[in-house]
Order: structure tokens, then sequence, then C-alpha cells
């Protein structure tokens, strides 16, 4: 049988048009030319000589490329399974409205709406050897100071935990979820003697896999293309202990190494692209709240 035609294709195609237009214009086209240029070798200016995969294997010889891909795994883990976990744990507790849950969901949420750049300011005070909060606390149960940004082997967990303990984001978009189930499915879960540890495990939880999901693949992408917060606490040192791909790319194209930081952020595009694939195959599978919906 002929398949009949959507009445709707021309208003369709009309309303998709600027999203692919702009989808093109800021993605696709950036991308091709990235990877154009990637192939090359180019310092910004002038022509591009192409030179075919050079880049890429210069790239993944360096180990101090290698460093920072092992450094935006972590990253991405760290948001995706330690980030959104605290955030749906706070989120099932304020779902519950205790006393003072809106001032404490607006309190969690704050930080959100101020600068990366501040933030990191107040963690480097905090992590200051000399006068920071944390040295102060070391000095007080008579332990040394420690140079918590300046010593490898904490440097990267140091700016890790200054990440993830902003949960606000994926805070509000769980609450937002666990706020919409049915009430009746916990009434009905009351009347039968479920404990409210029970109800969290037997209802709420998996009728907001496909939030948590979500919530975890946005986090792992926001963690494989960290930038800010690192650079400016520690520029990616000490011994690049905690450099990551942006920082890596940054610095390539401030030594107008256009073409490896181009190489860089197509392999930076692919990893993220693979991360998110990933996760999505793995955790995806079906939404009890859309099945509820149906």
């Amino acid at each position: 049988m002929r398949k009949r035609r959507n009445p709707n294709a021309v208003k369709i195609a009309l309303f998709l048009t600027p999203v692919l237009v702009l989808f093109t214009a800021f993605f696709v086209y950036p991308f091709v030319f990235t990877f154009v240029a990637s192939l090359t070798r180019w310092r910004g200016i002038g022509a591009m000589r192409f030179i075919g995969f050079a880049n890429f294997g210069k790239l993944l010889g360096d180990p101090t490329f290698r460093l920072a891909i092992r450094n935006n795994v972590i990253w991405a883990l760290a948001s995706g399974f330690v980030q959104v976990p605290l955030a749906a744990l706070v989120a099932l507790i304020l779902a519950r409205e205790p006393r003072g849950w809106k001032a404490l969901r607006t309190i969690y949420f704050l930080p959100n709406v101020i600068s990366t750049v501040a933030l990191a300011m107040v963690w480097s005070a905090l992590y200051n050897p000399q006068y920071g909060a944390f040295n102060a606390i070391r000095g007080l149960i008579g332990l040394a100071p420690r140079n918590y940004l300046g010593d490898p082997a904490t440097a990267l967990v140091s700016v890790i935990i200054q990440g993830v303990l902003y949960i606000g984001y994926f805070m509000i978009i769980i609450l937002a979820a666990a706020m919409s189930i049915p009430r009746e499915l916990y009434e009905a879960a009351e009347i039968d003697g479920a404990t409210t540890l029970q109800q969290e495990f037997r209802i709420t939880i998996p009728m907001l896999r496909g939030t948590l999901v979500t919530a975890i693949t946005l986090a792992m992408a926001y963690g494989m293309r960290h930038f800010e917060s690192t650079y400016l606490m520690t520029g990616g040192g000490p011994a690049y202990a905690t450099t990551t791909m942006g920082i890596d790319l940054f610095n390539k194209m401030d030594a107008l190494r256009y073409s490896e930081a181009s190489a860089a952020g197509v392999i930076l595009i692919l990893l993220g692209t693979l991360v998110i694939v990933g996760i999505r195959k793995a955790l995806g599978k079906g939404d009890p709240m859309a099945e509820a919906g149906q």
C-alpha cells in the first residue's frame, strides 16, 4: 500500500528549517572545518598544508595528551556517578516536602547562578596552603599544612571535589520529575504497609529512571568538556596532573598550533559522542514515567 502523505509536512518542514540552518551553521560547518584543519599544518594564518592524520598520531603519542584524556574520563565518571547521585539524594529528600524545603531548594541551586570564575577563586582561597580554611582546620587538629592544588597527588581530587559538590542544576531536574509522580502510587504503597525507604526504591527511583539517565548523560558530557574551573585554579598543573583536553587544546591555540588544536577538538568531540552513546545504550532502556502517561 502507498504511504499516505502527512498533511502537515510543509508546516513541519517550515518549523524545522530554522533549526536545521542554525545547526548546520553553528555545528556541522565548524566541525567539518575543524576536521579539515586537523589534517593540515596550519598556524591560523596563511595557507593550509595537507599532512593527513599526522596530527592525530602526534597527539596520541604525546603522554601529556593521553593524561588529559584520562583526566577527562575521570571528570566524566565523577560527574555522572558522584554528582548526579548526590543531586538525586537531595531531590528525593526535598520531594517529601520537609519543613523549609523551598528555601533549601533555592540555597542548593544558588551556586549555579554564580560565576564560575568567582567560585574558582573562592575554592582557591579555601585550598590556600597558608591562609586557607582547610589548612586552618588541619592546624587545629595538629596536622601540618598541605598544598592541595600544588601537590600532584591531591590536585585532581581537589578540583573534582569543588566541581561535583554543585548539585543544584541536576537536583532541580530530578526534583521536578519526582514531584510529578502520581501521589496515588505512594498512598497505595502506604496502605500496603511500605516504609518510606521501600517507597523510594520500589516507586520513585524506577519511575525516575529516564530522568536519571538524562541527568547522567548531561553530567558526563559536561565532564568530558571540562575546562574553566581547573584552568583558573591550577592551569592544568602541577606537572600536568589536572590537565584536560580542553586545557591542552587552549594551550595549543595560544601557541598558534591551530592544526593540532583542531585534531584535539575532533578527538574530544568523538570521545564525548562515544561516552554519550555508551551511557544511553547501557542505561537508557525505557522510561516508566513516559509509559505511565500513555
